[in-house]
């Protein structure tokens, strides 16, 4: 099963540099300007499991702590752009943690989370990338990775096109969740042909985000439906840098992801006690109602109201829910032999009660059981039936005197 890209990168002229800023509409029209009054992102580091990021561009220059490669035809710093789409990478990192560093003062484009550190994991995505490693164990090793080399929040712009996902994943994800990750993944696109959510953003436990057009409204194309979604982001008129520099306008949930996943670094930022359920439970619980919860999630995301507002304690982690899915789906893969019995609860054993002895003469006897069951009602129903009766002859001899007039 392959894992494929949920963007669409639009034909448009090349942004200018002193352009960029007026095109982020999502900075103020979400919150994010109010927020960077609180934190920026320092101290936090997000890992971009994706098509490589090229860290040479300005806006990532300084960016990058580290890198890896799971698809074996990169380099192992994970910032040579691999796969069918090499401009994904570099575009989805930019959104995140871009410094705004462009060929003029106030310029380029200026991520989200412009203070976090990234780390850079490539991936081959697609059937001819010369890659010999699979798409399912490329992520299970990259998501390893991140979590090892101190990751806070792991960033997936991908889907699998199939709401499941191979074992090795729960093996991967749930050694993130026990480690205090944030995994946050993109819902898809039905412009690229994902009509409903697929893994890694079915996975209990992961934020999925889903996409909105400039109007808040859900996205038609860039933007795919289900019961798993989480919250909204912009995904639509995107903005980003693109490997050896420059921008590209594009549309899709694989950047409102990012959008998410610096959410997410801006409250771990400033919110260090919080634990991964607790960062979490600040997204989702802040976020502003919008419309049905399989297009929506809990709504649109609110930078502002995720960093200042006060919220209640989170009542569930993301390793419990993936414990309790894979207890539940996973039974029939082990044999019974190899699986404990659930615990028994002791039951009291009683001896079966006596039958009573029959007497032929108490049973001609009316007792109360008898006389509520048997002879009241039968003493009832039998005046009834003398009541109608008596009726009847009184109405026949009525009309006998009128026929004799």
């Amino acid at each position: 099963m392959g894992v494929t890209l949920g963007s669409t990168v639009l034909d448009a002229p090349p942004a200018h540099a002193d352009q960029i800023r007026d095109m982020e509409y999502w900075l103020t029209d979400y919150g994010f300007d109010e927020a960077w009054l609180t934190t920026k992102g320092a101290g936090v580091t997000v890992a971009v499991i994706d098509t490589g990021v090229d860290g040479s561009v300005a806006e990532l220059k300084g960016a990058i702590v580290g890198g890896m490669d799971a698809s074996g035809i990169g380099s192992p710093n994970g910032q040579t752009p691999v796969g069918d789409n090499e401009q994904h990478g570099t575009m989805v990192a930019s959104l995140l943690a871009g410094r705004g560093r462009g060929p003029v003062p106030d310029s380029g484009v200026i991520g989200v989370a412009p203070e976090a550190e990234l780390l850079a994991a490539s991936v081959a995505f697609g059937t001819d990338t010369g890659s010999t490693v699979s798409n399912d164990d490329q992520i299970a090793a990259a998501v390893r990775w991140a979590v090892d080399n101190g990751a806070d929040v792991i960033n997936m712009s991908l889907t699998r096109n199939t709401p499941d996902w191979p074992q090795s994943w729960d093996d991967a994800f749930l050694y993130a969740f026990e480690n205090d990750v944030v995994v946050v993944a993109a819902a898809g696109n039905r412009g690229a042909g994902t009509t409903s959510v697929g893994a890694p953003a079915t996975i209990p436990g992961v934020i999925t985000v889903a996409g909105v057009d400039r109007n808040g409204e859900a996205s038609f194309d860039a933007s795919s439906q289900g019961i798993t979604i989480s919250v909204s982001a912009p995904s639509e008129d995107l903005v980003g840098v693109v490997p050896g520099g420059g921008y590209a306008k594009w549309d899709g949930t694989s950047g409102a992801a990012p959008i998410v996943s610096g959410l997410v670094a801006l409250v771990r930022a400033a919110y260090p006690e919080l634990d991964a359920a607790g960062a979490i439970n600040r997204v989702l619980s802040t976020a502003e109602p919008r419309g049905p919860t399989q297009i929506y999630g809990n709504g649109l995301i609110d930078a502002a109201a995720a960093i200042n507002d006060e919220v209640p304690a989170a009542t569930t982690d993301p390793a419990t829910l993936l414990k309790d899915w894979i207890h539940l789906h996973r039974r029939a893969a082990v044999a019974p032999s190899e699986e404990e019995p659930a615990p028994q609860e002791p039951i009291t054993v009683k001896a079966d009660p006596v039958a009573p002895e029959q007497d032929s003469l108490a049973a001609l006897i009316p007792n109360s059981f008898t006389m509520a069951t048997v002879t009241v009602p039968l003493l009832v129903l039998g005046g009834f039936v003398i009541l109608i009766v008596l009726m009847g002859i009184g109405a026949t001899r009525h009309f006998r005197r009128i026929l004799r007039r």
